[in-house]
């Protein structure tokens, strides 16, 4: 039981970086050294003869079990390498995506379940009576982020998007647009009349899907109209519209209205840094394990 906490430190301890898993390894092989205090069974009425046997038995013992953490940790590193390939693909496919040519919306909910971060075109005019804000947000700038990588602090200043009611003409439906980012000062629409788009648009967005609340996020208060992330069926439910949503793209932008283009695509892809903590525990591992054991003097 000892031997299997001491492994679980090390493979927990991987995580916060491979010189704490270093220090746990050697801790291990410390305990290793008194073998035959920590790791033999205790025998009330075992003669002087037995002893060499059983310390030979508990060192053989222990030898092999700390072979599992290199093992273990090669393992590991191998399953990232295939997760990294997974990933890489998965962030192809969602760039080619993004980058297609707009297709007309479906009118079927079901098609729109393969089609997030899809382009699509629809045409029709807002019901600014019934907006929804979703907040805290900060407008997606990607020239600002890029100057602004790695700061502790940053520029970029606080509101929200705001979600209007568009109703397709071409389909005889009503749908939840996202127009875009405004700043906290300009949230009361009375504030920016300029850009409350009157008459039928042709509007461009990206699909986007339902989502579940993720945690330290609050839960959506309808009664205040401040919404923290997206729950399409009480969205919908609230301004009599279909639970379908799409991001409208910059080109929507009109003066003084809400600025478009707040699509975030994101997808985390740190296996490498992965693949070298674990390939790099192992071969740490692996070296200190062969000089503990096949490497020391005779009789140690």
């Amino acid at each position: 039981m000892a031997a299997a906490r001491l492994l679980g430190q090390v493979l927990r301890a991987a995580g916060a970086g491979p010189a704490r898993a270093l220090a746990v390894w050697r801790s291990v092989l410390a305990v290793s050294s008194r073998a035959g205090l920590a790791w033999r069974p205790s025998r009330r009425r075992s003669s002087a003869a037995e002893a060499p046997a059983t310390k030979a038995e508990d060192d053989s013992f222990l030898q092999w079990f700390l072979l599992l953490i290199p093992v273990t940790a090669f393992g590991l590193g191998t399953w990232q390498v295939q997760r990294r390939k997974w990933k890489l693909k998965l962030i192809s496919e969602l760039e080619s995506r993004i980058m297609a040519e707009p297709v007309p919306l479906p009118a079927d909910p079901v098609e729109l379940r393969n089609l997030e971060y899809r382009p699509v075109k629809v045409r029709g005019y807002f019901d600014h009576s019934k907006e929804l804000y979703m907040m805290p947000r900060t407008m997606v700038d990607p020239e600002r982020e890029a100057r602004e990588a790695g700061r502790l602090s940053s520029s970029a200043q606080s509101g929200a998007h705001v979600i209007t009611p568009f109703h397709c003409t071409d389909l005889g439906m009503s749908i939840l647009v996202n127009r875009g980012f405004v700043p906290r000062k300009k949230l009361n629409p009375d504030t920016r009349k300029r850009g409350q788009v009157e008459g039928e648009v042709d509007l461009v967005g990206m699909v986007r899907l339902t989502e579940t609340r993720k945690p330290f996020v609050p839960e959506n208060n309808p009664e205040r109209n401040h919404w923290y992330y997206r729950d399409l069926e009480a969205m919908a439910t609230l301004t009599g519209t279909e639970p379908i949503f799409i991001d409208a793209d910059f080109k929507s932008t009109v003066p003084g209205g809400p600025i478009g283009g707040q699509t975030r695509v994101t997808l985390r892809n740190e296996h490498m840094q992965y693949i070298i903590t674990w390939y790099g525990l192992c071969a740490a591992t692996s070296y200190l394990w062969v000089k503990k054991f096949l490497r020391r003097a005779p009789g140690t």
